[in-house]
C-alpha cells in the first residue's frame, strides 16, 4: 500500500493496516484476543463483538467503535472544507481520499446509525454474543437502554408493567410485594426524573411522569409501611398528587388504629413533618384534610356482612364505638418542635379534639341509656385519651378564645356526665351483686359500700342538675340563628341507628318496620306541625348494614327553631321527634323497641337540600331531652337504694325533695323533657320511696319504744 502524503494520511493508513490485519488472523485462526486489539483500531465490529461475552463491554466496544467513525468523519468533512488544503492538493496533483470512501466499506456497514441503531444491534445482532443479547431482557439493561435513548415515557410504562399487582391485591396496602428492591428502584427513579424534568417537558411526559410515577411511588410507600417503616412513608407520600395521598394516609392510619402508641406516633411524625399543615395549594394535600377525612370517615356506617349469624351484632357496634373514640388519639400526638408554627399547630388539634369529641360524646350519650353495670366504652375510652393531652396543654388554652369558648364548656359538661354514669353503674353493680346474696349474709362493708356509692351518684347527679338555676345550664343548646326569618330555611337531622329490642339485641328492620316507624315518627307531634312545619320523615334500611337504618327528617324553620334565638333549650321539632325514638317511647311502633345512634347530625338548608351551616342546638337539645330526665330517674333510684337500706334518712329525704322540686319547678324547665312515660315512672318512684320511708319509720318505731 503506497503511502500518500497530507494531513490524515498515516491515520488512515493505520486503519487499513489493522483492519487488514484482524481480517488475516482470522482467516488464519489466529488469537482471538490479538485478531480482537487490531479490530477495535480500525472498529471492525465483527471481529470485537465475539469476545465480549458480557453486556458492558460489548456495549462499550459497540460506542467506541462508532464515535471513532463519527469523529473522523466529522474530521474528514472540516479538512476537505479547508482552502490551504485543497490549494495543497491542486499544487501536488493528489485527490482528496477523505470521506466515507477512506475507511472499509466492511467496517461503515457495521456501524450504527444513531444510539437508538446502537441499542438495537446490542439486542439482535448477529454479531453480539448470546449472553449479550440475553442480557439486554433483563430488567436493569433495559432501564439503562432507556434512559440512553431517553425514552422515558417508555421507561415508566416498562416498570409499572414489571411493578403492577394484580387487580384483585391493588388496594390491599399490608400485601406482601414480591420485588421489593424493584419497587424501591422504581420509586427512586421517578423522583430523579421529575426532579431532571422540573422545568421543561412536554405535556404528555408530564401527565406520564404523574400518573404513572405515583403508581409507583404508592406501591413504595405501601410496601414501606407493611414493614413497618412508618417513619419514612411520608417523604415518599408528600410526592403524591393531592387525592392519592390524602386516601393513602387515611387508610393507614385506620389500619394503624389499633397499633402500640409507638407505631401509631411514628406515623402521625412522617405525615405531619413531610406535609404542610393547611395548603392553598389543590394538587398537594396538606394534613389538616388528612384528619378531616380519618375523623369523617370514622363515624360513617361501615359496610358490614353478617353471613346470616345476627347474633353478635349489638356487640360489633359496641366495637365500633370504640374504633370511633379511638380517633381522637390522631390529634392528641404533640408534633415536634422543629416544624414552623409547631404551637399553633398544637392549638388547632386541641382545638379539633375538643369540637369531634363533643360530636362524639352527643352520639355516645343517646346510646348508654340502658340501666346496666356495664360501662359503655366510647366515652370513657374518649376521656381517657383526651386526660393527658388536656393537662399537659393548658397554657394553650384561652376561655377567652371563641373556639375554645364554644367547645371547652360542652365538654366539661359531658365530662361531668360521664362521670356521674361510672359513678351509677359502679353503684348498680354492687346493687346487683348485693341482691344475689341474701341479707343476712351480706357484710357490713358490703352494705356500706352500697350506700356510699347512692350517696356519691346522688352527690354527682344534683350538681349537675343544679346547674339548671346556675347562669349556664347543663349542655346549654340555647343558639342564634343564623338567618332571618324573611329567609326559606329547612332544619334538616340524618341518623343512622339500630333498632334495639328492651333485652339490647338487635331487631333486624325490612320494609314494613321501615313503614312503621316513620308512621310512628310522625305520630309523635300534632298534624298542626306536620302542615305547618312541612315535616317530612324518611326511613330506610341502611345499604352498608343490613342491621342499620337511615332516618332523615326535615322541616321548615319557625321563630325560636331556626330563626331567631332558640330558647327553649330542647332542641325544637325535630329533636322532639326523635327523642321519642331514642327513649323506645314510640306509639305507635313495637313496644319497648328503641334507637340505638351510630351517627347523627343536623344542619339548616336551602329548598334543594343544600346545607347551609350545622344546627347543633338540635343534637345538643335532643341530648338534653334524654340524659337529664334520665339522670333523675336514676338519681330516684339511688334515693330508693337508700331509703331500703335505713341509712341517713334525712339526707336521702332532701336529696329526693330536691328532685321533685326541680322537675316541678318552672324555672327549671324540667318538665318539658320528660315524655309521659318518664313523668309515670318519676311519680312511681317517688311513691315508692315514700313506702319505703315509712316502712322503715314503722319498723323503728317499737325498738324506740
Amino acid at each position: 500500500m503506497e503511502l500518500e502524503s497530507g494531513v490524515g494520511r498515516q491515520w488512515r493508513l493505520w486503519k487499513w493496516a489493522s483492519y487488514c490485519a484482524s481480517e488475516k488472523i482470522a482467516e488464519q485462526d489466529g488469537g482471538r484476543y490479538e485478531m480482537a486489539v487490531y479490530a477495535l483500531q480500525c472498529s471492525n465490529l465483527k471481529r470485537v463483538l465475539p469476545i465480549c461475552t458480557d453486556w458492558e463491554s460489548a456495549c462499550w466496544a459497540m460506542a467506541r467503535s462508532w464515535l471513532d467513525v463519527q469523529v473522523d468523519l466529522e474530521l474528514s468533512q472540516y479538512q476537505t472544507s479547508r482552502p490551504e488544503k485543497q490549494l495543497d492538493d491542486d499544487m501536488n496533483g493528489a485527490q482528496s481520499s477523505v470521506g466515507p470512501e477512506s475507511w472499509p466499506y466492511h467496517v461503515l456497514d457495521q456501524q450504527p446509525h444513531d444510539l437508538t441503531a446502537l441499542l438495537q444491534k446490542l439486542h439482535s445482532s448477529d454479531l453480539v454474543h448470546e449472553t449479550v443479547s440475553r442480557a439486554c431482557r433483563e430488567q436493569h439493561r433495559q432501564i439503562q437502554m432507556n434512559l440512553m435513548s431517553g425514552n422515558i415515557s417508555h421507561l415508566l410504562d416498562l416498570l409499572w408493567s414489571w411493578l403492577s399487582p394484580a387487580e384483585e391485591n391493588h388496594n390491599n396496602t399490608a400485601r406482601p410485594l414480591d420485588d421489593p428492591e424493584m419497587i424501591r428502584f422504581g420509586a427512586h427513579i421517578v423522583l430523579v426524573l421529575r426532579h431532571l424534568f422540573s422545568d421543561g417537558m412536554d405535556d404528555e411526559l408530564d401527565e406520564k411522569l404523574v400518573t404513572v410515577g405515583d403508581l409507583i411511588i404508592n406501591m413504595y410507600v405501601r410496601y414501606l409501611f407493611s414493614e413497618d417503616q412508618e417513619e419514612l412513608v411520608g417523604i415518599y407520600a408528600s410526592q403524591l398528587q393531592h387525592d392519592l395521598c390524602i386516601t393513602l394516609f387515611v387508610e393507614m392510619m385506620e389500619l394503624r388504629l389499633n397499633s402500640s402508641l409507638h407505631t401509631m406516633y411514628k406515623l402521625f411524625l412522617s405525615a405531619v413533618e413531610y406535609l404542610p399543615f393547611s395548603s392553598d395549594n389543590v394538587s398537594k394535600a396538606c394534613f389538616e384534610e388528612i384528619i378531616e377525612r380519618v375523623l369523617s370517615r370514622s363515624r360513617q356506617t361501615k359496610p358490614t356482612k353478617y353471613d346470616g349469624d345476627f347474633s353478635d351484632v349489638a356487640h360489633q357496634h359496641h366495637l365500633q364505638s370504640l374504633q370511633k373514640a379511638m380517633v381522637i388519639q390522631w390529634l392528641c400526638f404533640t408534633p415536634p418542635s422543629s416544624i414552623p408554627d409547631f404551637q399553633m399547630i398544637s392549638w388547632k388539634l386541641l382545638i379539633r379534639a375538643l369540637t369531634h369529641s363533643n360530636t362524639l360524646f352527643r352520639e355516645f350519650s343517646l346510646i348508654s341509656m340502658r340501666r346496666v353495670p356495664e360501662l359503655p366504652a366510647g366515652p370513657h375510652k374518649l376521656l381517657a385519651i383526651l386526660a393527658e393531652p388536656l393537662k399537659q396543654k393548658e397554657n394553650l388554652i384561652s376561655r377567652e378564645d371563641p373556639e375554645v369558648s364554644d367547645n371547652l364548656p360542652e365538654f366539661e359538661d359531658w365530662h361531668e356526665y360521664y362521670s356521674l354514669d361510672a359513678t351509677y353503674r359502679s353503684w348498680l353493680k354492687i346493687e346487683m351483686m348485693n341482691a344475689a346474696v341474701s341479707p343476712e349474709m351480706l357484710s357490713a362493708e358490703e352494705k356500706g359500700q352500697a350506700v356510699a356509692a347512692a350517696k356519691e351518684t346522688l352527690n354527682l347527679a344534683c350538681s349537675l342538675l343544679r346547674k339548671s338555676g346556675d347562669g349556664r345550664p347543663w349542655l346549654y343548646a340555647v343558639e342564634s340563628s343564623p338567618f332571618e326569618s324573611p329567609d326559606v330555611i329547612f332544619l334538616e337531622l340524618h341518623a343512622s341507628a339500630m333498632l334495639c329490642l328492651p333485652s339490647g339485641e338487635c331487631m333486624l328492620p325490612d320494609a314494613t318496620s321501615c313503614t312503621a316507624l316513620t308512621s310512628a315518627l310522625y305520630s309523635t307531634v300534632s298534624e298542626d306541625d306536620v302542615l305547618h312545619r312541612l315535616l317530612k320523615v324518611d326511613v330506610q334500611v341502611s345499604s352498608r348494614d343490613p342491621c342499620c337504618i337511615e332516618v332523615a327528617l326535615r322541616c321548615l324553620a319557625a321563630e325560636g327553631d331556626g330563626y331567631g334565638l332558640h330558647e327553649a333549650n330542647d332542641g325544637g321539632l325535630l329533636a322532639a321527634v326523635m327523642a321519642a325514638g331514642f327513649k323506645g317511647e314510640l306509639s305507635r311502633f313495637q313496644p319497648g323497641v328503641s334507637m340505638a345512634i351510630s351517627r347523627l347530625d343536623a344542619w339548616y338548608s336551602d329548598r334543594s337540600g343544600s346545607v347551609e351551616s350545622t344546627a347543633a342546638y338540635i343534637i345538643r337539645g335532643l341530648c338534653r331531652r334524654c340524659c337529664l330526665p334520665e339522670t333523675i330517674l336514676r338519681s330516684m333510684q339511688a334515693c330508693i337504694a337508700l331509703s331500703a337500706a335505713g341509712d341517713d334518712l334525712d339526707y336521702s329525704l332532701d336529696k329526693c325533695d330536691e328532685l321533685v322540686e326541680l322537675v316541678g319547678s318552672a324555672e327549671s324547665g324540667m318538665m318539658h323533657l320528660f315524655s309521659q312515660q318518664q313523668l309515670q315512672e318519676f311519680l312511681i318512684f317517688e311513691r315508692e320511696y315514700l313506702i319505703c320511708t315509712m316502712e322503715f319509720e314503722e319498723d323503728r318505731l317499737p325498738c324506740d319504744g
